[in-house]
């Protein structure tokens, strides 16, 4: 890390004072100030960043004198404050001020803002470091106490001009929400601030603890920001067809516009003329992706997360292979949005099929083609900003040029099954903005100079104008004086010219000079001609006198050249940023190449190759996944995967209940068909040697409750919620994936919670469900009914005769039928418990099972549900016999045993019941 800028402000005390009169922005609102080539932070964000940054208080300074009129301050280069930009931004969820006073004197203002879901402002100092599109999202609902919620939403991502909405009822615990901003990835959501502390509204809080769940930053913003009064004519000068805009259906959902509102308001898009009739409406329909819960997210390892060491962690890492930043995007998308449709789904599989098969064409476009492919989508809003230059120009023309090479490549593939969808998906798409794109590469092949983009200069070409052509030739003139003073002091000093001696045209610091080596340069020590100027690793710098005032007038003149080519760059802009709309779509064509490109690429490249899927309509058909693997975990290092077969069929086995013991597997299985489940709606191969899948509209997940503590609740309280969730959203054409349940109470509620969560699921929802669980007696289930299949994960058990250990051996293989065992203690040897405690665990697990095998096992015997009810039956009657032969009250307590013995001894049906025998045996 660069050494820290030191604190020196001219008027310390002027700064603080003005600094303490700023008013209070919240803790999660980080002001940054500007200090031209440095950037400190003071008070609290002082003490943030030193934190978060540099790890420790230590860096912290005083502004001013030590006591309480003193100020806490921090510096950070340029490099640092750009670190923290990110960090705050994409990690931490902060809003960032960055303050600067342009005229070096005391009038600071606030000149850019940034949050998670609005990065315009900052987009340069990321340096295009955005892996995902920065998503906003304002929401506002209608909660009445016995009804359904109402809840009506805005969204935009700051960097393309469009507008989505979206109203819908929802449940009391906001699921359609949740999935919503699943499906949206969603950075930063607006809510309407609550009135007071006395006034909190539940069903808000209810909804911030939702958005916090997900990781997304929270905004809140006074009612007033969702009223709806303006935002017709609002939405008239934004939207591109401002004439129909009253008639624009989207209008009539009131909740939607009052988010609309807010958004537009916090994103201040209209005080930004350049916004004007630019922007499109579009209402998002939730039921057209496959539904996703926060914990679905977690238990298929779906996005990196902050803690994962390694890209293969999950399954973005793994199937992120896209070579522009607009595919990584596109793709991150995707995932958050797997296909409902069969035919959209089959379309995408036959497109990554025609890379899958043909690996010169999938090589060519990556390595030869995207891999030189800007972000269209910023650059495009570059020129939509008016920040753009030549440079830019000249970034879009590159692109330009390209286009016949990918459409040329698209050409070549001959096989038709492959070439059509090709055809219709890109090659006539691309050929089509290649036409159009036509005039803008004449116009730059016209003006620019290309021949000085070797020397990293982009500028006009001299022959487009008479007074560029003047200076143009004075310039070549005194290049070509410059390189005769260089060959003279070549010659002069008997040094090889390019080997020991160099020119240096561009220097940061000098300019036009020469360079010696270090071994070389006694040889102008003691000639007066020669002047150094620096002495640097590579080498001594030095000039003469002639050539300083060659330097000079080449400086004069280049920024004569500058200024009279400036007007005409600014045209070349102006003609080039027309073009905007074509360069979006565009970026949109070349983002879905490179994403399909990306899942061929690693579905041939993974240690087995994926196979294509065969999906089967909703509603209708099986899952039968032969050899299944998970795509993370068969990537680990030092993992030999084990693969599974997985069936999910309605009538025998939607419901599998998985048990067997810890860390043999169960989880790894469960959550696999989750993951295979998402990547086949999303169009991608599957790691399997065959696959079927029926479409899933949803997957819900109860898989542990690491982080929640932390935010005050109990582990066994997030599992309850997570819980009501899946019963609350799952429809018959769900897939439900459970990794325990039930843990954090005593064993018997959480049985009792688990069988009837179980019958719930079976009986009443009816989906494909997946349960992992230590309750081996749930395995009962499958005698009542006949969709629940039981599964184990096998173990092999060496005996523990002549006094050697009992060894359990995990095979990871998933079979059918049961396990009785959950080998807890066995784990406990494997991490080396002290045998002292391993011994008192088993002899106190054997006492356990003695006292509980007194009243379950009872001699072996067993009984159906029929023996039960006419046990039950009979033993009731006889009781009833009994009660009238002794209620007089005239026997002995002696007399009215002998009296019951004698009415039970009597009834020869009753004693042969199987049920009634197991109640004597108690």
């Amino acid at each position: 890390m660069a050494a820290r800028p030191e604190l020196k402000l001219d008027d310390e005390g002027g700064f603080i004072r003005f600094f303490k009169s700023l008013p209070d922005v919240g803790s999660d609102t980080v002001r940054i100030f500007d200090r031209g080539d440095w950037y400190t932070a003071h008070g609290d964000d002082s003490t943030f960043i030193a934190n978060t940054v540099y790890k420790t208080t230590s860096v912290i300074r005083q502004l001013g004198r030590n006591d309480h009129t003193g100020l806490p301050s921090v510096t950070m280069t340029v490099t640092v404050f750009r670190q923290f930009l990110r960090e705050a931004l994409f990690k931490l969820g902060k809003r960032v001020e960055i303050w600067a006073s342009p005229s070096g004197r005391m009038n600071w203002k606030c000149v850019k803002q940034a949050s998670p879901g609005n990065l315009q402002d900052v987009e340069d100092e990321l340096g295009g470091q955005i892996e995902s599109a920065p998503m906003i999202m304002a929401v506002k609902i209608l909660a009445k106490a016995s009804e359904a919620r109402s809840v009506g939403v805005c969204f935009a991502d700051a960097s393309v001009r469009e507008l989505g909405v979206s109203e819908f009822l929802d449940n009391d615990l906001y699921s359609n929400f949740e999935a919503l901003l699943i499906q949206l990835g969603i950075r930063e959501c607006i809510v309407q601030q609550d009135k007071g502390e006395k006034d909190k509204d539940p069903e808000l809080a209810k909804l911030k603890q939702i958005i916090d769940n997900c990781g997304v930053a929270i905004a809140e913003r006074p009612s007033s920001d969702f009223g709806i009064k303006d935002i017709e004519q609002d939405l008239a000068r934004l939207l591109k067809d401002e004439t129909a805009v009253a008639l624009l259906p989207q209008t009539d959902l009131k909740l939607a516009m009052g988010s609309a509102a807010s958004l537009i308001k916090y994103l201040t898009i209209l005080q930004d003329s350049s916004n004007f009739g630019q922007y499109n409406l579009y209402q998002h329909d939730l039921a057209q992706y496959m539904k996703l819960d926060a914990a679905a997210l977690k238990a298929i390892n779906l996005m990196p997360g902050p803690r994962d060491g390694s890209k293969t962690m999950s399954v973005y890492g793994v199937l992120n292979h896209c070579k522009t930043p607009t595919g990584s995007r596109l793709l991150a998308q995707w995932l958050k949005q797997p296909l409902m449709n069969k035919d959209e789904i089959e379309r995408r599989q036959q497109l990554v099929e025609a890379f899958y098969s043909d690996t010169e064409l999938r090589q060519t476009m990556q390595e030869e083609h995207l891999r030189s492919v800007p972000d269209l989508y910023r650059l495009s809003k570059r020129f939509q900003r008016g920040k753009a230059n030549l440079e830019d120009v000249v970034r879009a023309y590159q692109v330009v040029i390209r286009l016949p090479g990918f459409i040329g490549t698209l050409e070549g593939v001959m096989d038709e099954a492959y070439s059509n969808p090709l055809d219709q998906a890109y090659t006539s798409k691309l050929r089509e903005m290649s036409d159009g794109l036509g005039k803008l590469q004449d116009m730059v092949e016209q003006t620019v100079d290309l021949d000085a983009l070797d020397r990293h200069e982009y500028i006009i070409k001299s022959d487009y104008d008479a007074g560029l052509r003047i200076i143009r030739k004075k310039l070549d003139h005194l290049d070509k004086n410059i390189r005769d003073e260089f060959h003279e002091a070549a010659r002069d000093l008997n040094q090889e010219a390019e080997k020991k001696i160099f020119l240096e045209q561009n220097h940061k610091v000098h300019g036009v000079c020469m360079r010696l080596t270090r071994q070389e340069a006694g040889c102008i020590r003691n000639k007066s001609k020669y002047q150094e100027c620096s002495t640097q690793k590579n080498g001594v710098y030095f000039t003469t006198k002639r050539m300083q005032a060659l330097r000079r007038e080449h400086d004069q003149l280049s920024s004569n050249y500058n200024r009279t080519q400036s007007g005409l760059v600014n045209e070349v802009v102006q003609v080039a940023s027309s073009y905007c709309p074509v360069l979006e779509r565009l970026a949109g064509v070349l983002a879905h190449l490179d994403v399909i490109i990306s899942l061929a690429h690693c579905s041939v490249n993974a240690p087995e190759a994926y196979v294509r899927p065969k999906i089967h309509a909703r509603g209708t058909g099986q899952t039968k996944l032969i050899g299944a693997r998970h795509p993370c975990m068969e990537l680990q290092d030092d993992v030999q995967f084990i693969t599974n077969d997985i069936s999910l069929t309605r009538d025998s086995s939607s419901f599998l209940i998985i048990t067997g013991p810890n860390m043999g597997g169960k989880s790894t299985y469960i959550r696999q068909a989750g993951v295979i489940a998402l990547m086949a709606q999303v169009g991608c191969f599957v790691p399997c040697s065959e696959a079927e899948l029926t479409i899933f509209d949803s997957i819900l997940a109860r898989v542990g409750a690491s982080d929640s503590q932390l935010k005050g609740v109990s582990t066994f309280m997030a599992e309850m919620l997570e819980t009501a969730n899946i019963l609350k959203s799952a429809t018959s054409e769900s897939l439900i994936i459970i990794d325990e349940l039930g843990r954090g109470t005593s064993t018997y509620d959480g049985f009792g919670l688990a069988w009837a969560i179980s019958e719930h699921i079976v009986k009443e929802i009816g989906c494909f469900a997946m349960f992992a669980t230590h309750f081996h007696e749930l395995t009962a289930l499958a005698d009542q009914y006949p969709q629940v299949a039981n599964l184990h994960v096998t173990a092999h058990i060496s005996d523990g005769d002549n006094g050697t250990k009992r060894e359990v051996t995990l095979l990871y293989k998933v079979e059918p039928g049961i396990c009785d065992q959950s080998f807890g203690i066995h784990v406990a040897e494997l991490v080396r418990f002290p045998d002292k405690v391993v011994r008192m665990a088993k002899r106190k697990a054997d006492e356990l099972e003695d006292f509980t095998s007194k009243h379950e096992d009872l001699g072996g015997l067993t009984y159906s549900k029929e023996d039960v009810e006419q046990g039950s039956a009979m033993l009731k009657s006889v009781l009833v016999q009994w009660k009238d032969q002794v209620k007089n009250g005239n026997m002995s307590k002696d007399e009215q045993v002998a009296k019951l013995k004698e009415l039970v001894g009597g009834n020869e049906a009753l004693l042969a019941n199987p049920f009634f025998q197991s109640v004597k045996a108690l």
